[in-house]
């Protein structure tokens, strides 16, 4: 019976560990492709027991955005997605409150890459 919950518990592991380094490669993926457009800025928010949110915008050089990419969950199976709603907008119209008015930690971790730009 030991044997067999160790057994379980490795076999979780491994595949939590093959999820997670498919996850980051599917997020480099995106993040390399982003920076091939512009300046980039990065923010994560979130807690080790809540969703983590990961915001990246790139910008071009009249500071509007042409491209970004959210990525938030707890799991492994979360994956890079744009946020199509600021294509175009420029950098002084971005507020995060207006872009995700319910979303806390989405506010903060967009809040965290215009704090990159401005630097």
């Amino acid at each position: 019976m030991v044997t067999t919950l160790i057994t379980v518990a490795a076999l979780a592991w491994l595949c939590q560990m093959a999820f997670g380094g498919w996850q980051i490669h599917q997020f480099n993926r995106a993040f390399d492709d982003l920076c091939q457009k512009g300046r980039v800025g990065v923010g994560r928010s979130g807690g080790r027991f809540k969703p983590r949110v990961v915001v990246a915008i790139a910008l071009d050089e009249q500071n509007n955005v042409c491209d970004s990419l959210i990525m938030r969950g707890m799991t492994v199976f979360a994956r890079p997605a744009k946020i199509k709603a600021i294509n175009g907008m420029s950098l002084q119209e971005l507020q995060p409150d207006v872009i995700f008015p319910h979303d806390s930690l989405c506010q903060n971790a967009l809040s965290l890459a215009l704090n990159l730009k401005h630097g």
